[in-house]
């Protein structure tokens, strides 16, 4: 049987590679066939899991919560020292310098990452934004983002702030960052839906040891990660909890 990886569609682009190496890592660890999915948006990624058509996922924290309630899927581990966060950022040459600086009227852009969106407008409060008094642009990634704020189509932008740090020093270089969040207990995690639960047990050992052979290492550098940590069943539902109540149905 083959079972199929995805990885949540706000993942660098230059971490592709290291993706497949995983993949490839995974399937000699566990001694099964595991296929490599990947998507360029959310809709049709989640489409494909409400059908089970995905066995193992790297999930952003906003799909954790359809997964692990509604689907049956498990975490199993998450990155170690690596909390979602988010940035709002603006042109590093803009009069904006801190969010007060910001007027009804601007143009946000922003993705289809729910939790993302969420706390960016959350860190608008200060400034007395909120939907109704500001323009919202929505676009399919943060490079998109980024390309939205340097050709004037957008005001400011928010970011995932390791999909901010891993843009290019080029395009960083006429950026910068207004405020970031600072929750710290918001993160991807790596869930396994029911018909993988059976290999819970070594796909947990061999995660967790992983960056101690060289094989495994430079796996992880390749992934952007410098490791995983354990995530228990306790942790998850937490994380679900603060998730669902900053972003109600």
């Amino acid at each position: 049987m083959t079972f199929n990886l995805t990885v949540s569609p706000d993942f660098a682009p230059s971490h592709i590679s290291g993706w497949y190496y995983f993949n490839t890592w995974l399937q000699r660890q566990l001694d099964v066939g595991i296929h490599l999915e990947l998507y360029d948006d959310f809709a049709q990624q989640r489409e494909d899991l409400k059908n089970g058509s995905i066995d193992l996922i790297y999930a952003n924290p906003y799909d954790a919560s359809m997964l692990v309630r509604e689907l049956g899927f498990k975490a199993v581990a998450r990155p170690a020292r690596r909390p979602d966060e988010t940035v709002i950022v603006t042109l590093r040459s803009s009069d904006i310098h801190s969010v007060e600086d910001l007027k009804p009227g601007i143009t946000v852009a922003t993705t289809d990452d729910p939790d993302v969106h969420t706390m960016g407008m959350i860190m608008l409060e200060p400034a007395d934004l909120d939907r109704s008094n500001i323009n919202t642009r929505t676009v399919g990634g943060y490079v998109v983002v980024a390309k939205a704020l340097l050709n004037g189509s957008a005001d400011i932008g928010f970011f995932l702030k390791d999909a901010y740090e891993e843009l290019s020093e080029l395009v960083r270089k006429d950026l910068k960052v207004l405020v970031s969040s600072q929750i710290s207990v918001i993160h991807h995690a790596l869930l396994v839906g029911p018909k993988m639960q059976s290999h819970i047990p070594q796909l947990k050992e061999k995660l967790l040891t992983m960056g101690n052979n060289e094989k495994g290492a430079i796996v992880l550098e390749n992934m952007g990660l410098s490791g995983w940590d354990p995530m228990s069943e306790e942790q998850t539902e937490f994380m679900i909890d603060l998730i669902d109540t900053l972003i109600p149905d």
